[in-house]
């Protein structure tokens, strides 16, 4: 059995000092048990060693994109080439700077079929399942799928079966429309909130296949409350737009744009050649793959829940870096 401690963010001092009290006090307990059953204690014990307590830290782990002046990813980057301002501060310590490569990726595939996405849900569906069938690796990676019009619904739980996940991207149609009306960031905010709400941040690439003309008419959620959620399960947001809506005046595409660059996301065009569509996942999945993380102390660390803005200034030989926008201190 492993005992696991973890909090979201950043934890105070105080819960430190304790913790490494009462593990002082749990070493000393355990050799005197030790001690009395007349074990050797310079051995090793296994049962003991079994038991892992992870204290929490004051830090922030921000995973990140660089990309070159042709849209290549960087691979080489060093730690000393990176300049991280968090509310324009610079962090009081850069605890670690890696290069993440070949990670697991885990996925939420969200398909629009409100009315307005009625036409273009063949096309989707299509889209969703090459990525299934030829980008998702089963024993390696995972994903879930949801359909949403009005209200949401799970379709498909999380699986590594590509078999399930086509079942489930198939089975989107229009049951979720009635009464009418499209909830787009409820189901974002859902998604982010209770699909990425358990999965570890920081051990596999997590992103969100969105398919949507980004109209939202009917839901109680705003864009900034869904991309709060986001952040602050490190979930970035990839979504494919209908090319007949991409210049609409309507305010749809653009409030796609943005929840995708507020979570380190991307917008494509879902009416694209299929060579240019299979161009697009490929740089989903090298994007989430392969990432850098930089973990760092800031200079602010109280405990108030106000939202600290995010800014890397990377090397000139970087033409763009793919980060989210920021992320909440913890208010405990």
């Amino acid at each position: 059995m492993s005992t696991k401690i973890f909090v979201d963010g950043m934890v105070g001092a105080e819960m430190l000092r304790s913790w490494g009290i009462w593990s002082v006090v749990l070493v000393a307990v355990c050799n005197l048990i030790r001690g009395a059953d007349g074990q050797d204690s310079s051995k090793p014990n296994e049962a003991a060693d079994a038991y892992t307590l992870r204290l929490p830290v004051d830090e922030v782990v921000l995973t990140f994109n660089a990309m070159d002046a042709h849209g290549l990813p960087i691979n080489d980057l060093k730690a000393g080439e990176i300049l991280v301002w968090d509310n324009g501060v610079p962090p009081r310590r850069i605890v670690a700077f890696d290069e993440l490569l070949n990670r697991p990726i885990r996925a939420g595939i969200l398909v629009d079929t409100s009315n307005s996405m009625q036409r273009a849900l063949p096309g989707n569906r299509a889209i969703a399942e090459k990525f299934v069938q030829r980008i998702l690796r089963q024993r390696l990676d995972e994903a879930f799928v949801s359909e949403f019009g009005y209200a949401s619904e799970l379709l498909r739980p999380w699986t590594g079966d590509t078999t399930l996940l086509v079942q489930g991207i198939e089975g989107a149609s229009a049951r979720a429309n009635l009464p009418g009306g499209t909830a787009l960031f409820n189901a974002v905010f859902r998604a982010c909130f209770y699909g990425f709400g358990k999965v570890d941040p920081t051990a596999t690439g997590n992103f969100i296949l969105l398919f949507s003309d980004g109209e939202d008419n009917s839901g109680l959620t705003s864009l900034e409350e869904a991309a709060s959620a986001c952040q602050r399960s490190n979930t970035q947001v990839f979504a494919f737009l209908p090319s007949s809506v991409q210049d609409h005046p309507s305010t749809g595409p653009r409030a796609l744009r943005e929840l995708a660059t507020k979570t380190g996301g991307q917008v494509f065009l879902a009416s694209d050649s299929d060579e240019a569509i299979w161009k697009d996942l490929k740089t989903i999945e090298s994007k989430m793959r392969n990432q850098y993380r930089i973990v760092y102390s800031p200079a602010n660390s109280k405990h108030d829940g106000a939202f600290h803005e995010i800014t890397l200034q990377p090397p000139d030989r970087v033409s763009r870096v793919e980060v989210r926008s920021g992320y909440f201190a913890p208010t405990q």
